[in-house]
């Protein structure tokens, strides 16, 4: 039997499970601890019970995704926003250092897939699916260029991206948070003091009003449906670029006319509007996962996910950390790269946000890390995918 959810009562039950999720985390210390995020708690828990259900009961639970989508879509909207062409610059060599590890760790996913792949025997192509595609680029990038790969040979490309997404979209929720925390551990590190919680208060001091948070949402939904051009123009290229990222420029073209004195922002409220995007799109997304394609993978698939999990822990670890300064920031920079190298933006910033939750502030790191990962690694990772599918077709 097949339970069909509608819109309504997925936005509702997507409530439930943050709630859900915060509930326990507030319960277990060791989720705590290692800062796993409220969404993903609770997401991987009524997943599995729904899991369950099906297994034992027969009953199917489908919720409608077109929150999901929105959800997304509307939060790499927000952070469109704070990619100022100013504000990139202020970045300085940091910035420049972090675009260059983020592109090069694309190259390093792919190679991982089609070695092992290879040293497995299987398709090639197989392995650059359960690489940059489905690790960095996500569930829409695995949908993307499935049937690319599909045509090029690959059978089951676009399910085996899809389940692989899946997978990292949970393990870039899990480690981002043990790896910082064994950072921080380690190195005694702790936040730079007075003056990087002045740079957060400073912005969060700003009042928050009703005609100010719907000013907000309209601006939010018009740089979103400008976005939506920009997606096709992108297409256009034949390059495929997935849809949010047209959304993530509209964003950026909105905050770079305003940044022009073209009108004005108020981003302590579009902060506020991407953040309640940000948790739902996560609820709705664990909640859904499917359970049964991440148990059905075969052994050399697992065997691959596991080792490109492993490499990315490593990566953030080693060179992520020590590269960006071997300070508090760059060890909440570890916790987030874990998770938009394995998920998507809004599993960094979730990790980030759940280390800076019990640490403190980290305001370098939040600045610096969503900026320049969100548009070096969706500029690149299709160029780099294309090149990599033209290489071994």
């Amino acid at each position: 039997m097949v339970v069909s959810l509608d819109i309504i009562q997925t936005a509702g039950i997507a409530a439930v499970v943050y709630f859900f999720g915060m509930s326990i985390k507030h319960r277990v210390a060791v989720l705590r601890r290692f800062f796993i995020p409220a969404p993903v708690i609770g997401g991987l828990v009524v997943s599995l019970l729904l899991f369950g259900t099906s297994q034992g009961f027969g009953v199917e639970v489908h919720f409608d995704k077109i929150l999901q989508n929105f959800f997304m879509n509307l939060f790499f909207t927000c952070v469109g926003f704070t990619v100022s062409a100013a504000l990139i610059r202020s970045s300085g060599r940091q910035g420049a250092l972090l675009a260059v590890i983020a592109v090069a760790f694309l190259v390093i996913q792919n190679l991982v897939g089609v070695g092992l792949s290879r040293l497995l025997g299987i398709n090639e192509l197989l392995g650059i699916a359960m690489g940059s595609i489905s690790m960095s680029g996500g569930v829409g990038s695995g949908a993307a260029f499935g049937p690319t790969l599909e045509a090029a040979g690959a059978a089951g490309a676009t399910t085996i991206g899809i389940a692989a997404a899946t997978f990292g979209l949970l393990m870039g929720s899990l480690i981002g948070g043990p790896v910082a925390k064994r950072l921080i551990d380690r190195h005694g590190l702790r936040p730079a003091g007075k003056e990087s919680h002045d740079v957060q208060s400073t912005e969060a001091s700003t009042p928050l009003t009703g005609s100010g948070l719907f000013r907000s949402t309209l601006v939010i939904l018009i740089a979103a449906a400008i976005g939506t051009v920009i997606s096709w123009l992108l297409n256009l290229t034949g390059i495929q670029f997935p849809y949010y990222v047209g959304c993530l420029f509209g964003g950026a073209l909105v905050r770079n006319l305003a940044d022009a004195g073209r009108f004005s922002l108020r981003m302590p409220e579009i902060d506020v509007i991407g953040d309640i995007s940000l948790n739902l799109f996560l609820s709705i997304t664990l909640m859904s996962l499917n359970i049964a394609a991440l148990i059905g993978l075969a052994l050399p698939m697992v065997l691959i996910l596991l080792a490109q999990m492993t490499v990315m822990a490593l990566y953030a670890y080693v060179v992520t950390f020590r590269c960006m300064g071997r300070d508090y920031d760059a060890a909440v920079m570890a916790a987030g790269h874990c998770g938009v190298g394995l998920g998507q933006t809004p599993n960094a910033l979730a990790n980030m946000s759940a280390v800076i939750e019990d640490r403190g502030p980290a305001p370098r790191a939040w600045f610096v890390l969503p900026i320049i990962t969100v548009v070096f690694i969706n500029i690149f990772n299709p160029l780099v995918i294309t090149l990599f599918i033209n290489l071994f077709a």
